[in-house]
């Protein structure tokens, strides 16, 4: 696991430097939103593994984000580069419409 956030830590977009929790969090919001996009049909044997290989990673990458997101809003009022980086994230994910 922690490969894929290296992995997507290293693609990122360049952006202004911002506080270690904000870019913590836009590391793990990308790869929730990935895995929120993951084709999840189909009931063969390698259809209902990966089905539960990215339901096991939203509940690692999702779990707690709209929280999360809220209060980094928050803290970060004032500094527009936070505000800028955060303002791509829906700030409503978790509940029953979180996933494919």
């Amino acid at each position: 696991m922690n490969h894929l956030l290296l992995l997507f830590a290293l693609t990122a977009t360049p952006q202004a430097q911002l506080p270690q929790e904000v870019e913590a969090f836009v590391v793990e919001r990308d790869a929730c939103d990935h895995f929120r996009g993951e084709p999840t049909e189909g009931d063969s044997p390698e259809q209902m593994e990966r089905r539960a290989f990215v339901q096991e990673s939203l509940e690692i990458y999702c779990s707690g984000t709209d929280r999360r997101l809220a209060a980094l809003k928050s803290r970060y009022s004032g500094n527009a580069a936070v505000i800028s980086a955060l303002g791509k994230y829906e700030p409503v994910i978790e509940g029953p419409r979180c996933g494919p």
